[in-house]
């Protein structure tokens, strides 16, 4: 008994769900009671943590950093996805800020071509719009996002939500309705500037607007809903929904926005002013801090660069002082490349100024060569002429010695034919009468003369005939003479002419060598020599 009445004291364990709960950046899950309310089979269910209802000024109505941060990472999901339209410049500009905020000042060095490559920056349909490759656009997101340099994230956010909040769908919630049960169907807009009806296919323009200020009173019975003005002389604009949950939506919409539309305009609450004051006082403290952070962060960049600076000026000092060494020791080479250079010149010059002595005394012996030479010539020609001279006349005395041989031969001929015609015409005689007495011959060089005496009968005869013979002897044993003679002149001729040929010929290659000596090293010549010189090789030239 007492363990069952311990058991009927016992409470019932309530049903329990997970729930989890997504906001823009985390998300967060816990358990919850089952109530009254129906509750999703899904497990866990999951609610998205967003703002339903749009400041009308961002600046002045986003107070706390956390709902400023939460509802930039909300619009900016809404451009992405088209919900709220937004023309290509404009999209460029919204993700230079959203680029600012999340990764800061724009630095060369660090942010490399293709660092947003991850990101989703801009919507489809502006991508869409243009040829453009990622690294086109991320070049122009860049440009803009270089220009935004000591923009913190809060103010990077906020710029975007500025610009953001002039786009003709921001914060606007439309639903489909129809002005009776058989007409058009159109838009309903709630904002938090009024109510607005636009045509199904331009949510940008509305036809016609009515404003929170101008609304005397909405009312709803089940599905139709009724605009009254403020103005009476207005008519009153009645529109139709068909789904109930849609309906109370846009009741709740319009209560929500009209409420926040009038505390606007009224002075704000203690509460909400201590709220605005220390989220001002927050503000310029992070301000402050910032400042200090930025003169930090400004002066330790100093510092660094005044250290890559010196460390520069060190490297450049270093790299001078080890040219330096490097000119010195090149210079210490050249110095003495340049003396070893020195030396050699002057030895050099050494060889070539006993070369041009030699040169000198080897023109000096050619030349008195040359003139030795030249005199020998001269005493070979003259002897060659002397020779010649001589043997014109050897020939001239020659050819008139012939002749003289030739003449003493035809008288020797006819002197035999006169002596035998003498003597046979004796012979006759002295056989006729008596005989004849001859007396002996004349001796002389010239032929004798024979006398015939008929008168008298006497022969006289000046010839005989050894006579004869001897004076033919003289005349051959002359003529060898002078055979022998022109045979040893001749002889002679030809030696001389050989001399003088091979004087030529000596004389020429000495000549040649001397001037190819004088083409492969030209010898020193003094200022007084060079006419000699000169002289020298016109002789030599023209003597060759």
């Amino acid at each position: 008994m007492f363990t069952m009445s311990i058991l009927g004291l016992k409470k019932k364990q309530p049903k329990t769900f997970k729930v989890k709960v997504s906001t823009m950046d985390a998300e967060m899950e816990f358990s919850c009671e089952v109530l009254d309310q129906e509750v999703p089979k899904d497990s866990p269910i999951t609610f998205h943590f967003l703002a339903k209802f749009f400041p009308e000024k961002v600046e002045d109505e986003l107070v706390q950093e956390i709902t400023q941060h939460l509802f930039f990472l909300q619009v900016k999901k809404q451009i992405l996805d088209e919900e709220i339209f937004c023309s290509p410049e404009a999209s460029v500009l919204l993700a230079s800020y959203a680029v600012q905020a999340k990764y800061g000042d724009y630095d060369p060095n660090f942010h490399k071509p293709g660092f947003l490559a991850q990101d989703e920056l801009l919507p489809k349909r502006v991508l869409m719009q243009y040829q453009m490759t990622p690294d086109m656009w991320e070049e122009k997101i860049t440009a803009w996002y270089a220009e935004h340099r000591n923009i913190t994230r809060d103010e990077a956010e906020m710029e975007y939500l500025k610009i953001a909040q002039d786009l003709e769908m921001y914060g606007v919630s439309y639903f489909s309705i129809t002005q009776n049960k058989r007409d058009t169907e159109l838009l309903l807009g709630v904002d938090a500037q009024g109510l607005h009806i636009y045509n199904p296919n331009n949510k940008l323009s509305p036809n016609k607007s009515f404003p929170w200020s101008g609304i005397r009173n909405i009312s709803y019975s089940e599905k139709e809903f009724t605009i009254k003005p403020l103005d009476k002389k207005k008519e009153v604009f009645k529109f139709y929904s068909s789904q109930l949950r849609v309906n109370k939506l846009i009741l709740q919409l319009c209560i929500g926005n009209h409420d926040l539309f009038m505390r606007r305009r009224k002075v704000d609450s203690i509460e909400v002013q201590q709220m605005k004051a220390q989220a001002k006082e927050e503000k310029a403290r992070k301000k402050v801090e910032r400042q200090i952070l930025a003169r930090e962060k400004q002066m330790r960049e100093e510092a660094e660069r005044a250290k890559e600076d010196m460390e520069r000026r060190l490297f450049q000092l270093q790299d001078e002082a080890r040219m330096a060494n490097e000119a010195l020791l090149r210079s210490e080479e050249t110095a003495d490349l340049l003396a070893e250079k020195a030396q050699i010149a002057e030895e050099e010059a050494k060889l070539l100024a006993h070369k041009a002595a030699e040169a000198e005394q080897e023109r000096q012996r050619l030349e008195v060569t040359a003139l030795k030479t030249k005199e020998e010539k001269r005493l070979m020609e003259q002897k060659m002429r002397e020779a010649e001279s001589l043997a014109v006349k050897l020939v001239e005395q020659s050819e008139r010695r012939l002749k003289e041989a030739d003449h003493l031969k035809q008288d020797l001929n006819e002197a035999k034919d006169a002596e035998r015609k003498a003597k046979q015409k004796l012979l006759e005689i002295t056989k006729s009468t008596y005989p004849v007495m001859f007396p002996p011959p004349p001796t002389g060089p010239e032929s004798p003369d024979t006398t015939l005496d008929m008168g008298s009968m006497s022969v006289r005869m000046d010839f005989k005939d050894s006579d004869m013979k001897r004076l033919s002897m003289e005349i051959e044993r002359e003529r060898l003479e002078y055979m022998e003679k022109s045979k040893h002149l001749q002889d002679q001729l030809k030696e001389l002419k050989s001399e003088i040929e091979s004087l030529k010929l000596e004389e020429q290659q000495q000549a040649g060598l001397y001037s190819l000596r004088s083409y492969a090293e030209p010898p020193y010549i003094p200022h007084s020599n060079v006419r000699n010189t000169q002289t020298y090789r016109l002789l030599t030239t023209t003597n060759l």
